[in-house]
């Protein structure tokens, strides 16, 4: 049930008179009824390292009375039980009825919400809610007679784990696209629906062409026939909006205002919609958390050549202080509001850039419809935002350091646990996280730590649960994935370590991973170089003996931000976006081999000018933490390349030292000597 319809009450709520009286006499929020639609989206989103900080919206000071009678009143909104439909197979037969009653022969669903984003709030887990599917990317088309989900090669074993096969068959995003199946089991005159805020542009014609080479159309709906059968489909998100200090943002929100309206003017554009929050957040100098592990607030802006921005977001995120930080050239109206702002830009015949990978085609089509000449491009903010400035950068470094140390600890203690037996990999995880949250500077985790012992670490994106939780076994590997939210930075790091002895066929790929790891982390590159033209480098020792990997070998990281963050990456697919200074990226490539054991070795780099040579780039790492030597078949190693360990574990063990106590530092020493 939602938290308005949930009556229930804790033993330590006393009731809506006396919290109504305490909130009184605090001269704070006072209506009843608004109060719990507020506290409804508040348990609508994700707790977080910061569960509490919420209660700021409603009483900015409030007494420890107020605090407790808050804190029992949210608790009264925690759904309880399994879902409604509690099967995915009776989730499926509503979705039909309803498609039915709206005259559709299918639906598509996708995984992003109105933002096209990676993580997404409760209310638009409609992929997982029709299908069980917990990974980030995937799409379930569901006709009338059958169903199909598309997910990528992170996600190839994992979908078998969750997904009935019995109601989707199961496809490959890329190398089976949706389309195509679309045009094989439409059906001539078929009506295929999607909700046109869930899909870009570019998706809705690939659909719409599949439709069309069925014999049948397809249709834009006015009410989500998915929403309409998920009875306790949670409210929008309602988390504190905050403000991101300018000595870890390094420029101010005025400033950026006004070079990107600039840039805009010399673009001929007279605004841009901003659909992506993350742009929204970084234009700002502005933070959230409507959505877990990247601390953003959900809501669009459309800004103006003259650096003014209209934001659309929920008022109640606000608090006077940050109100008073974003200013008079920045205006805030309910979400609400936006489509009438878009017809006012219609009216005004003007020219709007929009994105092509974050704007629904219901924005480019409403813009179109009321006279505005719309420019379907790039996020004016994405490469801006991907180029960190010196303060960024120093911040992440420093985040870094400090995230090295706890990852550090982390490995000393599993070097000495793991072997005695009985470890679990949700235990392993717990751990690390243990050690993070020490940090003052910690405001979540980056994303869900991948913990795969053995056979679970060859799922790309494994997320460990109660149920699928193995215990960490003598002579075998074990990989952690994971990362942290900090003030002046976002980190993402992998490690895979050997519990044991490793076997020979262990090391040789673990060793020609870790040899793509050092050819990339080691190139010199003109400028214009892309992340694609480099990809082949940390591949090619895998190839040499057949062996591949199927996934991507760097993304873009954010500042304070998405841990995942475009336009730049490193992969097999074409990228046109040029690497430039400032820009990081992970380098990550890795080795999966089905039912036995994943290796993946993860830094973050960022890249660099190289001095006295003016047209050539590099990179310089900034993860720090050892890479297990136990798993180096150093005859494997160039010269070079033995050179560049030792040279990276000598620089992990200067830096890191000093913040770890005396056995850590042993066990630094020792994992870090010289091969």
């Amino acid at each position: 049930m939602s938290g308005i319809q949930d009556s229930r009450k804790t033993e330590t709520y006393q009731g809506d008179a006396k919290l109504a009286g305490l909130l009184k006499e605090q001269r704070a929020f006072t209506d009843l009824d608004g109060l719990k639609a507020m506290i409804a989206g508040v348990a609508a989103a994700p707790a977080g390292d910061r569960a509490d900080d919420w209660i700021n919206l409603v009483a900015p000071e409030p007494s420890e009375a107020v605090k407790a009678q808050l804190l029992a009143f949210r608790a009264t909104f925690e759904p309880t039980g399994a879902p409604s439909p509690r099967t995915a197979a009776e989730r499926v037969a509503a979705l039909r009825a309803e498609l039915k009653r709206q005259n559709l022969a299918g639906f598509v669903i996708g995984r992003g919400d109105e933002h096209q984003g990676e993580y997404v709030p409760k209310r638009a887990e409609r992929l997982g809610w029709i299908s069980g599917f917990t990974g980030s990317a995937g799409l379930a088309i569901v006709l009338l007679d059958r169903a199909a989900i598309f997910v990528d090669g992170r996600y190839t074993l994992q979908v078998r784990d969750e997904v009935d096969t019995e109601i989707f068959e199961i496809k490959h995003l890329i190398n089976d696209p949706a389309e195509r199946w679309i045009e094989a089991h439409l059906g001539k005159g078929g009506r295929l629906g999607i909700d046109p805020w869930l899909f870009t542009v570019d998706q809705a014609r690939r659909f719409g062409d599949g439709a069309a080479k069925a014999g049948g159309e397809l249709v834009a709906v006015d009410r989500n026939p998915l929403d309409a059968v998920w009875p306790d489909q949670p409210p929008a998100p309602i988390a504190p909006v905050t403000v991101q200090d300018m000595r870890f943002a390094g420029q101010s929100a005025a400033e950026k205002r006004r070079a990107m309206g600039a840039a805009l003017a010399a673009d001929g554009l007279d605004a841009a919609v901003i659909t992506a929050p993350d742009s929204l957040a970084w234009l700002l100098n502005i933070r959230g958390g409507d959505v877990p592990r990247t601390p953003f607030a959900l809501g669009f802006g459309v800004l103006h050549k003259d650096g003014h921005v209209d934001v659309f977001m929920d008022p109640r995120k606000f608090t006077p202080a940050v109100l008073s930080h974003l200013g008079n050239e920045v205006t805030v109206q309910p979400r609400e509001a936006f489509a009438g702002a878009l017809d006012v830009l219609g009216q005004a015949k003007a020219q709007i850039g929009l994105d092509a990978m974050t704007a629904g085609v219901w924005i480019r089509d409403r813009l179109a419809k009321s006279g505005a000449t719309v420019r379907v491009g790039d996020d004016p903010c994405a490469l801006p935002k991907a180029r960190k400035n010196a303060v960024e950068i120093e911040g992440t470094r420093t985040a870094h350091r400090r995230d090295g140390a706890a990852v550090s600890r982390f490995l000393s203690w599993f070097g000495r646990e793991a072997p005695k037996g009985g470890l679990t990999e949700i235990g392993a995880a717990e751990k690390l996280a243990e050690f993070r949250r020490k940090n003052e500077l910690f405001r979540d985790f980056s994303f869900d730590s991948i913990s795969g012992a053995g056979p679970n670490g060859a799922v790309v994106h494994y997320k460990v649960s109660e149920k699928s939780s193995r215990k960490v076994e003598l002579n075998s590997i074990y990989l952690i994935d994971s990362g942290g939210q900090y003030l002046d930075g976002t980190t993402d790091i992998t490690r895979t370590v050997a519990v044991g002895t490793p076997t020979p066929e262990m090391k040789d790929r673990f060793t020609r991973v870790l040899k793509g790891h050092i050819a990339l982390a080691t190139v010199k590159f003109p400028r214009g170089t892309t992340g694609s033209s480099l990809d082949v480098l940390a591949r090619r020792p895998l190839w040499e003996v057949g062996l591949d990997y199927d996934h991507g070998t760097g993304h873009g990281v954010g500042s304070y931000l998405s841990v995942h963050e475009g336009p730049q990456r490193i992969s097999k697919a074409p990228n046109r976006v040029a690497l430039e200074p400032g820009m990081i990226i992970s380098n990550e490539p890795g080795y999966y081999k089905t039912g036995e054991y994943g290796i993946r070795i993860e830094n973050l780099i960022v890249v660099q000018p190289v001095e006295n040579e003016p047209n050539m780039l590099q990179f310089e790492t900034i993860t720090l933490a050892p890479i297990d030597i136990n798993l180096v078949d150093r005859s494997l190693l160039a010269a070079d390349e033995v050179a560049w360990l030792n040279a990276y574990h000598k620089r992990v063990r200067d830096t890191l030292s000093p913040q770890l106590d005396d056995a850590t530092k042993a066990w630094l020493a020792e994992a870090t000597r010289p091969i």
